[in-house]
Order: C-alpha cells, then structure tokens, then sequence
C-alpha cells in the first residue's frame, strides 16, 4: 500500500504517484484555448476546472456519482512545477493520498506531452444534499479511495492567516459575475484561482521558476457580494509565520474580504 507523506503544513511533500497502480484514474484530453493565457500558458483557474472535471468522472466511474453528488473544497494546494502550453494533450492522474470518514484528500497530476507539470492535492468533503453539512461517505466508497493510502484519520488544520486591511500592500475590488456561481449559489471554487491570476499577471518572471499556490476556503461567496482582495507581501526573514522551511524566501498572500468577513485566503511562494 501507498502512503502520504507526514504533513508539514505549507511546505508539505506531495505524495508521488503510485504508478502504475490499477487505482490510480488515469485520462487524457487536449489543453483548450479557452484554458490558455496571452502566451499560451495554461492558467491555474483553468487547471483547477479540470481537476474538478477529473473529479467528477472518477466518481462517476467508481459508481458513487448518484450517492455521493455534492462535495465542496476547503483547500486546494498546486505547484506550477513547469508551465503547460498550448498546443498539448493533457494526462491527468488522480488519486487519494487521506482519508476520514467525511473527508478526503486527493492528488491530481496533469503531465503535457513536451514536459510542463502541474501537481495538486485538493482537501475535500462530501456533503448532505438536505443537511448541506459534512456526510459519511459510504464504507464501500471509501474502501476504494483507501486502496492508495494508509492516512485512514485525516483532519483538517488550516495552513494560513488571514491579513489585515491596515497594512495591506494593496487592496483591490474583484467583481462577481453571475456566471462565477455554482450549484451551491455560491462562487465556484475555480474562480478563487482568476484572482491569483490577476495578481500573477503584472509578474510573469515568478512563472520562470516552480511556484506553489494554495487556496483556503473559510466562508462562501455569494452574488452580489462586494469581494475585495488584500494583497501582502512577506519578504525573506520575516516569513518564518509560515513554518521554518518558508523563511527563506518571500511569501504573498490574498486575503478574500467581504467587508470584515474574511472569505478566503491564499498564499504564493517559489518552491
């Protein structure tokens, strides 16, 4: 059996994949040009759509899709190891590396043909249609995802703080489109990642080297919200709040703000 690596937060090692493996869901389909930026780059609120996508036919496949329906995101953590670029077929890969009985973490790896590399692990729970809270998965569903894990006792910690607006470096609106919501009237999960694109742009030398992005989820966005970002920028030797491995190095972060509510938070370091 195939084990995660012991969690050390931010700076975590994603667990390999176990390939070949007859658990391991394994698929192709051609990069878009609506998934591409203005150099032909896959974009990350593009990539996570398709680790979304991926999800869904790997339930669909295991013959959990009408049990298990309604699962909501609380973390996604992706490292841009090297970029995507159009034209490419992609091979996605996916599989669990933790499991609880309510919850689960699942790994995505997309390869392109000529060497760009996206790895993700993504902090899932599986939701009541009528409770809308946090469901058991059903003994056989989780039987299968445990076939490439021995993390049988998951949590959940929450790897970020939220920053504050009297010290932000910048605080800037982001509009929310009707077409940003989702089955659960909310903002859907691959819209959080637009943001981290536009705050990205201005800085196309950070894409010249492997990048990890990780998005927290605290509280939803609704239409009609008033979503502001406040960006933070963390220089080397005082992001030590990060966890020892990150001191080294300099840290953003995005915190998604309706009013005082904090909604979101997101972090972005070189690997």
């Amino acid at each position: 059996m195939t084990t995660s690596t012991t969690d050390t937060g931010l700076a975590k090692v994603l667990m390999p994949v176990p390939d070949p493996h007859p658990d391991v869901f394994d698929r192709e389909w051609p990069l878009r040009v609506g998934d591409i930026d203005r150099v032909g780059r896959l974009r990350l609120d593009a990539a996570c759509r398709h680790i979304q996508d991926i999800g869904q036919d790997q339930l669909r496949e295991m013959g959990h899709e009408e049990t298990h329906p309604l699962w909501i995101v609380r973390r996604t953590m992706v490292d841009l190891i090297r970029p995507i670029e159009y034209p490419e077929m992609l091979r996605l890969r996916r599989w669990c590396s933790g499991t609880s009985n309510r919850w689960c973490e699942m790994r995505v790896r997309i390869d392109g043909r000529k060497g760009g590399l996206i790895e993700s692990e993504a902090f899932w729970i599986n939701i009541n249609r009528e409770t809308q809270g946090p469901a058991r998965i059903a003994d056989d569903f989780l039987d299968g995802l445990q076939r490439t894990t021995d993390v049988k006792r998951l949590r959940w910690k929450a790897y970020l703080t939220a920053g504050s607006r009297h010290d932000a470096n910048e605080i800037r609106a982001f509009p929310i489109r009707v077409s940003d919501i989702d089955l659960f009237d909310h903002v859907n999960n691959s819209v959080y990642w637009k943001v981290v694109e536009e705050f990205l742009a201005p800085q196309p030398e950070l894409f010249e080297s492997p990048l990890r992005v990780t998005v927290e989820h605290d509280a939803p966005v609704a239409f009609g919200d008033k979503l502001e970002i406040c960006l933070h920028v963390y220089p080397p030797g005082s992001t030590d709040k990060f966890g020892p491995e990150l001191a080294d190095r300099t840290v953003r972060t995005l915190t998604y703000v309706v009013g005082e509510e904090v909604k979101a938070v997101a972090s972005i370091f070189a690997l």
